[in-house]
């Protein structure tokens, strides 16, 4: 059969987002960023009882689950826009600013659907390369700003380098971009960065109207198969956010799932893992920190650390595979391992150790 319907020729140059590869057997799935804890049991006891009423719509305002983020955040629930996890969020932004042919900025590398969320929708992407340190260079964004943005992206721990953006460095890069462009702060994994390393994002959203945040459930909250983010916007932007959004796109079970987290003692449960995280990661950066891996390990604040081995990168995906560990490559640019089970992350500083041997 041969297919002659038309689809969009801009898409042709636009390349598929690829989830981390499935674990085989024996081996550790370390190249999503997924919680390594099973759901909470609060959790799942709430989700059990909301099967019932499957057959329903769910709640499209999403009041409740509004209602307890504005509470979270300092703002009003109409500030709060749910959607299908943190990308849609971010596809939202896309739609309810960018024209075609409008710019969109964003620092590279960085979360990979970027690009792919303003190329398909019309949308000019314009990446900016990190700096030597692998950080975002905010000197370099502000300065590729023109009369056709509309958007910057700013990924704050940036996923896949951990770097993190401190309070003097957002306030002065949003004191030097036009009001008229939004800049939205992605912090899908804001809550592992180390307490007082972040920006005070709150504070710069009272004092900044062209900020928006962006949240996701996915990470510390464990509910990744339930496809739930959302972002804090001024009043203007969250009413356009709303209606570009896809009609009931936060389903009764991912609601459900993120009020019990959102509340005690689901909190608490969660605030321990995260902790836990916290440790761990230390850990398989200081084991790293002490081999040579023919690169300078990037201090991670993410849920993750990386790797910058240019063009072994490949190769060291390889040799992990072959060792039953499933990291994530990016390129010739380096790899990036998430935080996982203790046993995964020991097998990570194994396999690095034999790597290190290797080399010598």
């Amino acid at each position: 059969m041969v297919e002659n319907i038309h689809v969009r020729s801009a898409l042709e140059s636009i390349p598929s987002y690829v989830p981390g590869k499935p674990a085989p057997a024996n081996a550790y799935k370390v190249s999503s960023n997924e919680s390594p804890f099973a759901p909470l049991a609060e959790i799942r006891v709430a989700l059990e009882r909301e099967l019932a009423g499957l057959n329903r719509y769910p709640d499209m305002a999403a009041v409740r689950l509004r209602t307890l983020l504005a509470a979270e955040h300092g703002v009003e629930p109409a500030q709060i826009h749910v959607s299908t996890g943190a990308s849609a969020v971010l596809g939202d932004l896309v739609r309810a600013l960018a024209d075609q042919g409008d710019e969109v900025i964003f620092p590279w590398r960085s979360f990979e659907a970027y690009p792919i969320l303003v190329r398909s929708h019309g949308a000019t992407a314009v990446p900016v390369p990190l700096t030597e340190l692998h950080e975002l260079d905010l000197e370099a964004i502000a300065e590729a700003v023109t009369e056709r943005t509309r958007l910057i992206f700013l990924c704050s721990p940036n996923n896949p380098t951990g770097t993190v953006l401190s309070t003097p460095e957002l306030v002065a890069f949003l004191e030097r971009i036009p009001d008229t462009v939004t800049v939205a702060l992605d912090e899908a994994y804001v809550e592992f960065a180390d307490p007082g390393v972040c920006a005070d994002s709150a504070r710069a959203f009272e004092n900044f109207e062209n900020l928006v945040r962006v949240r996701t459930f996915s990470k510390v909250h464990g509910i990744a198969g339930l496809r739930l983010g959302y972002a804090i916007a001024h009043p203007r932007l969250a009413k356009a956010l709303d209606k570009v959004a896809i009609p009931f796109g936060a389903s009764s079970l991912a609601q459900t799932a993120a009020c019990v987290a959102l509340e005690e003692p689901a909190r608490s449960e969660l605030a321990e893992r995260v902790e836990w995280i916290r440790r761990e990661r230390s850990r398989v950066q200081h084991a790293l920190e002490g081999l040579n891996l023919g690169c300078v390990l990037v201090p991670s604040h993410g849920n993750f650390v990386y790797l910058p081995l240019g063009e072994r990168t490949g190769e060291f995906v390889q040799f992990a595979l072959e060792r039953g560990l499933v990291v994530r490559g990016y390129g010739s640019d380096g790899c990036r391992i998430t935080i996982a089970e203790e046993a995964a992350n020991s097998r990570l500083i194994a396999i690095a150790q034999a790597w290190d041997e290797q080399k010598s």
